[in-house]
């Protein structure tokens, strides 16, 4: 199948090489042309349906990953693990590293919605592993340059006693120590949609407040709290 766009087949090739997968015959360009097309650009032919398989397929690639480095960890953990490496926070970070932005097919009307970056990109990373295994039926062309991210952050996990969810561990560390749930109190601080500084959010223990933190959406802008509070708490062993 032709690709529709001019010089489409020049730019994919650039991220493919960004991949580490120089002059590869196996991939089909038709499925990768399809999954950096979003939905905006094309009602019908876009990466909706690639993203769906792409969803399995990174959960396969991590599970994989986990099994061979980690034999002896318990099931447990690796569900817990891989439930990290595969949300959209990481799979964004991941796309963001390689530039996918710059080759993702998509209206302006799209384009200006900057709080939905992080899920379009994490939902464009899937679609490409979808099409990469759809070329081959294995993960060759995907485990070689997915396995250093995946294995570095499955290092930092595991060394992490939050294991990345600081809200949740935080609840917990408040509850074993002083019985007590942490509060978030949220403000709306920038005026950028997407800034890293659009939101702050402070939690207070017992009204007396622990830290600050601040972050794109209120999600993260809570998780950048939890995690200060969590870290000055657990590192004093009081407050």
């Amino acid at each position: 199948m032709s690709l529709i766009y001019p010089g489409r087949q020049k730019q994919l090739e650039k991220l493919v090489e960004k991949l580490g997968l120089f002059n590869n015959s196996a991939i089909e360009w038709h499925l990768l042309d399809l999954a950096l097309t979003h939905s905006s650009a094309s009602a019908k032919a876009n990466y909706e349906q690639l993203e769906f398989v792409g969803d399995a397929v990174v959960r396969l690639a991590a599970s994989e990953l986990l099994f061979e480095v980690y034999p002896d960890c318990p099931v447990g953990e690796f569900a817990a693990i891989r439930s990290i490496l595969v949300s959209d926070r990481i799979l964004f970070k991941i796309a963001e590293s390689y530039g996918f932005d710059r080759y993702l097919i998509l209206a302006s009307s799209a384009l200006s919605d900057k709080t939905g970056a992080e899920s379009r990109l994490a939902d464009a990373l899937e679609a490409v592993l979808a099409a990469l295994y759809l070329s081959t039926h294995t993960l060759e062309l995907i485990r070689p340059w997915l396995d250093p991210h995946f294995q570095r952050l499955a290092t930092e996990i595991r060394s992490d006693p939050a294991r990345q969810n600081y809200k949740a561990a935080l609840q917990e560390l408040t509850q074993g120590k002083y019985k007590v749930l942490p509060k978030y109190s949220v403000k709306e601080t920038g005026t950028v949609q997407g800034g890293e500084d659009r939101f702050t959010a402070e939690v207070r223990l017992q009204e007396e407040w622990l830290a600050s933190g601040k972050g794109r959406s209120i999600k993260a802008a809570e998780q950048a709290a939890a995690q200060a509070a969590f870290n000055k708490l657990n590192g004093n062993g009081n407050r």
